[in-house]
């Protein structure tokens, strides 16, 4: 067996895919969690091929470890441009759970894409060095000291200079991950595409759960508040208080109503005039997708965005739009497998990230 690893690492070598990718073991194992010891890191000097991921004509889709896009796996961000990160948090939902298992699904699902984007002629793996950090080791019994964790795992991502692509995880997570990214960049815009606000004070009584992220963000001074927009909005509402509170901070809310039987173009060029050249964070939680195409997920709402060109492609137009933007992270959240029964929910996922990761800075465009 390992005899024919080899092989395939040598034939994959020739066609530009290094060795480098089949070497990993436990891709989302606690050992390579962030801050925990696992495979050794390395600094990637100035003349090392970059990372790619192999390409099917020469290793086949069902060989190899399960790392996103099959791209090799560290335990330590040093040497990265961009990383991919998974959270597998489920215990801030308030309905549906099971998005715990939606980075190791997206992961899975994520075997069918390839390195090059032909449709806006990005080709990240060429300018990136781009790497599997694993998962942070989340204690699924204390949601807390789960934020904790996540905070301290992203602020050595950040710190090193990596630009983390995050996959989730219910969209609790990004609480800590802004708690980080704030330290580097001070307050950052966002562009943050759901089905709900996220934006309110609390549930049960607790103020920290998948519904409250952005306020407790605005609370503790992350966000640049002008440089926010919400896009795809929809669904009934226990109150109006989150629309009036987002709006009241200065976000520009965008309703799913506003999106219906258009191009998102247009949208677009106003968010970059918006943002201007100063950091943000994209934060794309699945169930601003309908259900029809997203139905894995844990608060489904209908009459969503839509993700393909056939249908006016919003979710590729919101993202793609971001090109040309300091963008200095990404988190796409919510994907719950239990609720995914043949898996296409976690591949638009995993196509969303990728197409993330076309958008980066620096990123070679032909």
């Amino acid at each position: 067996m390992l005899q024919l690893l080899v092989s395939g690492c040598v034939r994959g070598l020739r066609a530009g895919v290094g060795v480098r990718g089949l070497l990993p073991l436990h891709p989302a194992s606690p050992a390579t969690g962030l801050g925990n010891p696992g495979l050794s890191p390395s600094r990637q000097a100035s003349n090392t091929p970059r990372n790619q991921p192999p390409k099917a004509d020469f290793v086949a889709r069902s060989v190899g470890i399960c790392s996103m896009m099959r791209l090799p796996v560290q335990a330590s961000p040093e040497g990265l441009d961009a990383a991919f990160i998974g959270v597998p948090l489920d215990i801030g939902t308030s309905n549906r759970p099971g998005a715990r298992y939606g980075p190791r699904r997206i992961r899975e699902e994520s075997v069918l894409l390839r390195p090059a984007n032909p449709s806006t002629g990005a080709l990240p793996f060429q300018s990136l060095m781009v790497a599997d950090l694993g998962d942070v080791n989340v204690n699924l019994y204390n949601l807390q000291d789960s934020c904790r964790l996540i905070r301290e795992a992203y602020q050595k991502i950040v710190a090193a200079g990596c630009i983390p692509l995050t996959l989730g995880g219910d969209h609790t997570i990004t609480y800590p991950i802004l708690q980080a990214m704030s330290e580097k960049h001070g307050p950052v815009g966002l562009v943050h595409v759901d089905a709900h606000m996220d934006t309110a004070d609390k549930a049960l009584g607790e103020k920290l759960y998948h519904g409250s992220p952005f306020r407790r963000c605005v609370e503790e001074g992350l966000l640049d508040c002008k440089r926010v927009v919400q896009i795809g909005i929809r669904g009934s509402s226990l109150t109006l208080d989150t629309y009036s509170y987002s709006r009241s901070q200065g976000f520009r809310v965008v309703l799913a109503e506003d999106c219906w039987l258009k191009s998102l173009v247009p949208l677009m060029g106003e968010v970059r005039q918006q943002m201007g050249g100063k950091p943000i964070y994209i934060s794309f939680d699945i169930d601003s997708l309908d259900p029809a195409y997203a139905p894995g997920t844990g608060t489904p709402e209908i009459a969503g965005l839509t993700p393909s060109q056939l249908d006016l492609g919003q979710a590729l137009e919101i993202i793609r739009g971001c090109q040309g933007l300091n963008v200095v992270g990404c988190d796409l959240v919510e994907v719950s497998p239990p609720y995914d029964p043949f898996g296409n929910t976690a591949l638009l996922a995993a196509n969303l990230l990728f197409e993330m990761l076309c958008v980066l800075p620096k990123v070679t465009v032909v």
